[in-house]
């Protein structure tokens, strides 16, 4: 059985420095403080020992070395490694580098968060040692100059500041070292960019430090969750943003001339011509971070200040989350479920790009897959590959449309058809027909909600008896950023508010309560962290189809709709704002549009 580990303050009674009594004094205080910060804090407080001592003593319970930075001779070059905010932020300085190792001095040696920051930015190991607050706050004003938020590595080398970076963009360091080793070794392409602002050649895209940006680019993209990655450029300066839960966040501004080999080296990981720059070109970059596999969609695009580049990140394992930990709600689960299990007919998902469409097609392909059924999709381009389902990709310059594939899916006994997207009336007639004759085809649209689906069909050219006769249901869904679970707090918005909500509220009743994030490190300050879906799901019955034959009014679709239990977009973004999963910003920005209201 293993022993407990000892406290400071038990230490400090085991040396002799204060007595029993003294640290049950403490001990006191710090239980009825509900335990927050350390009992070392509270016998500094208490002034039952000095500041140093403790700091031994809690160096001793943690198992690290104590550093007496008063005594220590600190090293300005490893300094250097570290940006003076980033040393404020987690309390720490950098004092010595052996090698690959970097030794720090920290107020916290336990904070793993602010050692794996430290390990991304310097790219070497990190070994921590605990110093009081007090020596590390006189060391960051000793040896960081006052206006240290400049790059270091730029101003070692004597240069202007080489990089522009968010404050919390714990890959900075990387990016600032290497620009300015580029800039060391390529003057004239420095030079170039300084005096008129062109863009400087000569930088080789397979040097160590251009090779460095990117790939640090991309790992920290993958850390912060991001579906995208976008490298713009300017008329000074090449800027990189990340999408993360939907919404862009600007990480890093590099000078102009590293665009040119920024952009060659993204060519040349995703097999695309290096030397065409007045083309847009398509590409695939394939890795493997921290034991997962993930695929790059890279897209170049030539632009007036130079060539632009995105990256999709797709997570290969994110499809196969499940349609329960999509944001469904369980009734709505319920009759989905109901409706994948069915023999044949169309089953067609809505939304704008980007509100996780094929997320949930994959995921119901994954949840009725099996070996009993032969599953075939077609789709522009395959995004993930799934196990025992055949997939096919468009390809337009040989001929193989959607429709055409389908229509040679027919005759590879299917069971379960996707079409990636319904875009044209003969892909829709392709569809139709393979759902008349016994198949259960998936399928997307471009739609606002679900009812608008089968007037859309309708505008497409398909005849509504078609249309009646084998759509089953529509899928209308949003992507809505969840609040922060570390940072959040109740609030009550205005009662008018929340009536052009089209939430009723009794007046006799307290107010409701909403939600909404403060703001924290863990989700970079903007009160989100990750997303959930926002659903509309139509059923359709003989009332839905009798309008659809008539041609009647979208409004009567829609109320025939919510009469068999269709619970409108803003009615289920409601209720996850009330239940605190979101807010009701999120709600507005997402589902309530000029004309639409869900």
């Amino acid at each position: 059985m293993a022993m407990a580990k000892k406290n400071a303050g038990e230490i400090l009674v085991e040396q002799k420095v204060i007595t029993p009594e003294q640290y049950r004094q403490a001990y006191d205080v710090w239980t009825n403080a509900g335990k927050q910060g350390s009992i070392g804090r509270v016998i500094i407080d208490q002034g039952f020992a000095a500041e140093k001592v403790v700091a031994k003593a809690e160096a001793t319970a943690m198992g690290v070395n104590f550093v007496d930075l008063t005594q220590f001779k600190v090293n300005e070059d490893a300094v250097r490694l570290i940006k003076k905010e980033q040393a404020q932020r987690y309390d720490l300085i950098a004092v010595q580098r052996l090698g690959q190792r970097l030794f720090v001095a920290m107020r916290d040696p336990t904070n793993v968060i602010a050692l794996d920051d430290i390990k991304l930015i310097t790219g070497m190991q990190v070994v921590a040692a605990l110093a009081t607050a007090s020596d590390i706050e006189e060391a960051i004003n000793k040896y960081y100059p006052a206006d240290a938020e400049a790059a270091p590595a730029a101003a070692a080398a004597g240069a202007a500041p080489a990089v522009s970076v968010s404050s919390s963009n714990p890959w900075d360091a990387i990016g600032q070292e290497a620009v300015a080793e580029i800039r060391r070794n390529n003057p004239n392409a420095a030079a170039a960019e300084a005096e008129n602002g062109t863009e400087g050649g000569g930088v080789d895209p397979e040097s160590a430090p251009i090779i460095r940006v990117v790939n640090a680019m991309i790992q920290q993209a993958i850390k912060d969750g991001a579906s995208d990655i976008h490298v713009e450029p300017g008329t000074r300066f090449t800027r990189v943003r990340y999408r993360v839960d939907g919404v862009l966040h600007e990480v890093m501004q590099l000078p102009k001339y590293i665009q040119p080999p920024l952009l060659s080296r993204i060519k040349i990981m995703a097999e695309m011509n290096i030397a065409e720059r007045r083309i847009p070109q398509d590409g695939r970059i394939g890795i493997t971070y921290n034991g997962k596999e993930y695929d790059l969609r890279c897209s170049v695009l030539p632009t007036v200040f130079g060539e632009k580049a995105v990256m999709r990140i797709l997570d290969k394992s994110s499809i196969m989350i499940g349609l329960n930990k999509l944001g469904f709600y369980p009734e709505v689960l319920a009759r989905l479920e109901t409706l994948i299990v069915q023999p044949n007919g169309m089953l067609l998902s809505t939304g704008p790009t980007g509100s996780g469409k094929t997320t949930t097609q994959y995921s119901i392909l994954n949840k009725i897959n099996s070996v009993e059924v032969n599953i075939l999709t077609v789709e522009d381009p395959v995004e993930y590959q799934l196990p025992g389902v055949s997939q096919v990709a468009v390809n337009r310059k040989a001929g193989l449309t959607f429709a055409s594939a389908l229509r040679s899916f027919l005759r590879q006994d299917p069971d379960i058809i996707m079409v990636g997207e319904i875009r044209d009336l003969e892909t829709a007639e392709t569809a139709i027909e393979a759902a008349l004759t016994g198949h259960l085809v998936l399928s997307t649209l471009h739609t606002n909600d679900a009812a608008s689906a089968t007037t859309r069909l309708v505008d497409m050219g398909v005849e509504p008896f078609l249309i009646s006769a084998t759509l089953i249901g529509v899928l209308a869904q949003r992507l809505a950023r969840k609040i922060c679970p570390n940072c959040k707090v109740p609030y009550n918005p205005p009662p008018e508010a929340v009536a052009r909500l089209g939430v009723k509220q009794d007046p006799d009743s307290p107010p409701i309560t909403f939600y909404r994030g403060k703001g924290c490190e863990n989700c970079r300050h903007t009160g989100y962290k990750g997303r959930t879906g926002i659903h509309e799901l139509l059923i359709l019955n003989d009332e839905v189809n009798d309008l659809i034959v008539r041609r009647a009014p979208l409004a009567e679709i829609r109320e025939a709709g919510r009469a068999n239990g269709m619970k409108l977009l803003r009615e289920d973004g409601m209720q996850k704002a009330i239940e605190g999963i979101t807010t009701v910003e999120e709600v507005l920005r997402v589902v309530f549009t000029a004309g639409h209201s869900g």
